[in-house]
């Protein structure tokens, strides 16, 4: 009998955050929803593809028209672009709580730590991630 690894392969961490995104729905947890949006938002942003500037405007029987016509593939992301893209939303809550430390806001400086707890979780262990919504 062969030794089958039981352990499958970790989710990856763009699945985690979308999987996650109906349960914080279903608990009404608005911190946890607001910092998945966002990050998903980043996420996606980053997957868009520029599309090429057509030189000069076309007449108006030139231009592409129907569905699919101005579609262009997604940009395939790689785990460490997707860890960078949440790392990169990670230090910009930090800046902000930073700043609204200095501007004598504690309670708004409180809820980014709080998102930034809650996406942390997400890098560090998928199973933890759930704990940290609660």
């Amino acid at each position: 009998m062969s030794n089958v690894n039981s352990q499958a392969a970790p989710e990856p961490l763009q699945q985690r955050l979308r999987t996650a995104l109906p349960t914080a729905m279903r608990a009404r947890d608005k911190v946890a929803l607001a910092v998945l949006r966002s990050t998903l938002a980043a996420i996606e942003n980053a997957e868009a593809v520029e599309l090429p500037a057509t030189p000069g405007s076309l007449a108006i029987e030139q231009t592409p028209v129907g569905a699919g016509a101005a579609e262009a593939p997604r940009r395939e992301l790689t785990e460490a672009d997707v860890e960078r893209i949440v790392r990169a939303e990670l230090a910009e809550r930090d800046r902000a709580a930073q700043a609204y430390d200095q501007a004598g806001q504690p309670a708004q400086a409180e809820q980014l730590r709080t998102e930034n707890r809650i996406l942390t979780a997400y890098l560090l262990d998928p199973a933890t991630a759930e704990r940290a919504q609660g």
